[in-house]
């Protein structure tokens, strides 16, 4: 096996041309995990550790573009107010030496349904920023994943950023596992809410065979929400907009739920993470 170092990104992009089969490698959250229970012996790895422009972040036009491997530590410590739903999923993610290393390039990379990272980015409307020798193109979030472990990316190319609006309101993170961190979600729920534009964004994860939307939970709260006058959450909008995003889930049983649990737990965490995000919009009240 090859192991190939570039230290910029022309070289990596170069590198992976002319390598398509190299396997990309930042944190090496998931493919260290393959290699050594041999479940792949790709022909060589793409060290990405040492090209420093997928290590930057920065803001453009009302969007943060954060790199590749902009570690998740760095998203708690960095981004935490400007993306705030990134930035709870992050503290759920793996042990404090994995945030260290690990970022949503890799996430992003392994396409997994169970991602952390996916929910957030799929309820703030993120965008997913794909480069090779040929140019350098954007695809929604929504659209880069194709199915379990499959993604929009092409051989050639990396993953160089992901482009998320900055937070416009209140968001919101929650998963169900039998820990808060070093685990893999049973179910997870992201939720942003852009109080100027009077929208809901929802990402629902590993319920389904990739990470989906909740486009009518979506609607019904958009249209529901009080947002001339904030008051309480009322417990029926609440309750109808749980049963709207576990409608939306297409969960399988497996070794970590059952498909029936998994609705049921999707539930209970839209409903929470609406109740907490509107709190913020009301004031409490």
């Amino acid at each position: 096996m090859d192991f190939l170092r570039p230290a910029s990104l022309a070289e990596a992009l170069a590198a992976k041309a002319e390598n398509p089969a190299a396997v990309p490698i930042a944190g090496g959250t998931d493919v260290m995990v393959e290699l050594n229970f041999d479940r792949r012996r790709p022909p060589a790895l793409l060290d990405l550790g040492r090209v420093a422009e997928l290590a930057r972040w920065g803001e453009e036009n009302g969007h943060v573009r954060l790199g590749a491997t902009v570690s998740y530590t760095r998203i708690v410590e960095e981004l935490g107010t400007v993306l705030p739903g990134l930035a709870m999923a992050a503290r759920t993610v793996g042990s404090p030496q994995i945030r260290n290393r690990a970022g949503v390039g890799g996430n992003l990379g392994s396409a997994s349904p169970a991602g952390d990272a996916h929910p957030p980015l799929l309820a703030a409307g993120a965008e997913v920023e794909l480069a090779s020798v040929r140019g350098t193109r954007t695809v929604p979030v929504g659209e880069f994943f194709l199915g379990p472990k499959r993604s929009a990316l092409a051989e050639d190319e990396l993953i160089t950023a992901v482009l998320v609006p900055r937070a416009a309101g209140p968001q919101q993170f929650a998963k169900v596992g039998t820990r808060n961190a070093m685990v893999i979600a049973v179910c997870s729920f992201g939720l942003a809410l852009d109080t100027a534009a009077r929208s809901v964004g929802t990402g629902i994860g590993s319920a389904g065979p990739t990470p989906l939307r909740a486009a009518e939970a979506e609607e019904f709260a958009a249209a529901a929400l009080p947002w001339d006058e904030p008051a309480a959450l009322d417990e029926a909008t609440a309750r109808e907009f749980g049963e709207l995003v576990a409608a939306a889930a297409r969960p399988i049983d497996d070794v970590r739920g059952s498909a029936a649990y998994r609705r049921h737990a999707l539930a209970v965490l839209a409903r929470r993470t609406l109740r907490w995000a509107w709190q913020d919009v009301s004031g409490g009240r």
